[in-house]
């Protein structure tokens, strides 16, 4: 048990433990197939792994992989798999039901290989552009559904008292609205965080250490995750979805040229580093909303432009209540233990496929270790 170093940031103990179980789901089939509907980009997903054990490893190795859920913005039509397992199967029993494809072969020495296909479609969700809340009034009391009050609580790393609690409150100042709270939180996460190409993967979303350090850095799950945090402090229920963009930005492509998805001219992107979290908030009255700050820094870093360039400032507006579906969510997991249990969880969150070798994690950041290469083709 000795390469467990790069996984104190992802697999820490958490003090919350606050969504119900959910119920186990069978064993299903390897393809699995729903029916299909017009007026929605549609993309073939085709993942494949290939693990490669450290050099005198023995023993069961278990695969971990997140699979999309379907949303009123996404579906998965269907999905296969096939590889040199010894046994596989979609199940959704953990505590955020995450869906998740777990496969397992009995040796480390042998081969060890699955593909997987997707063919997913999606919906732009757009209910702020769509005008959907032109005609929406904060009711006079606030109350939400038990499954959404989860989205209220802390996490080990989103706490919502202390630091958080005092700069969400500085934030929003006097106003009420819950909408316009929202908004002022959305504003000032986009405007003084920055994003940070030296932070590994999507980050760790550490909210309490990224507000006291001053340096209001990161990647998408610090910078999401902040705007996450100081929503809950302030009573507005709000989550990350960690997902993966699937091509080309059409809509936000305008005003970027690389920052937000690229694709060939056939439709066919490698996205195997396209890891990406978005956020959502719940509006009573109303339902959850979509939102995503740390596009609008990922531009700014990308396109090297000030946050007050007007192409910056229409992706800053867009992002606020829309979506832009090149991209594909996969589920809402912080701090949690996979199913079946893995050997060193909870996870800090599960937007990367997870490994273990004879209880030992392999390093999905190193592709010589745990290689595994996503290539999305979209449907035209």
């Amino acid at each position: 048990m000795q390469r467990r170093n790069f996984l104190k940031s992802a697999a820490i103990l958490s003090t919350a433990g606050f969504i119900t179980p959910v119920l186990a789901s069978s064993s299903l089939p390897s393809v699995v197939e729903h029916s299909s509907a017009d007026g929605r980009r549609r993309f073939t997903l085709i993942n494949t792994y290939h693990l490669v054990a450290p050099e005198g490893s023995e023993g069961v190795v278990k695969l971990w992989i997140p699979l999309p859920e379907d949303t009123q913005f996404q579906w998965v039509r269907k999905l296969s798999f096939t590889g040199s397992f010894k046994d596989a199967y979609i199940t959704s029993n953990n505590r955020y039901g995450a869906k998740t494809l777990f496969a397992t072969w009995p040796d480390a020495k042998s081969s060890m290989t699955m593909t997987v296909e997707l063919d997913i479609e999606t919906l732009d969700w757009e209910p702020v552009k769509s005008g959907a809340l032109v005609h929406y009034r904060t009711p006079t009391e606030i109350s939400y559904p038990a499954d959404v009050e989860h989205y209220l609580l802390p996490t080990k790393h989103m706490p919502i008292n202390g630091i958080v609690k005092l700069t969400a409150d500085k934030i929003v100042g006097s106003e009420t609205d819950p909408l316009k709270q929202a908004r002022l939180i959305y504003l000032w996460v986009s405007a003084n965080m920055f994003r940070d190409n030296s932070v590994i993967g999507c980050g760790t979303g550490d909210v309490a250490s990224i507000l006291a350090s001053g340096i209001l850095g990161g990647k998408c799950t610090d910078i999401n995750s902040v705007f996450v945090a100081l929503m809950r402090a302030v009573g507005i229920p709000a989550r990350e979805m960690f997902g993966i963009r699937l091509g080309q930005a059409i809509k936000m492509g305008q005003y970027s040229k690389k920052a937000f998805g690229s694709a060939d001219d056939k439709g066919v992107a490698d996205v195997s580093g396209g890891q990406h979290c978005r956020a959502m908030f719940y509006l009573a009255g109303y339902g959850w909303l979509p939102a995503d700050p740390a596009d609008v820094t990922k531009m700014r870093l990308t396109e090297k432009k000030e946050h007050s360039d007007p192409a910056v400032q229409a992706v800053n507006d867009y992002l606020f209540g829309n979506w832009e579906m090149n991209w594909i969510g996969f589920n809402y997991g912080r701090d949690f233990d996979l199913f079946p249990e893995a050997e060193q969880t909870p996870l800090n969150n599960f937007g990367y496929p997870y490994a273990e070798v004879d209880g030992d994690p392999v390093n999905y950041y190193e592709p010589k270790v745990f290689a595994y290469d996503y290539q999305s083709t979209e449907q035209r």
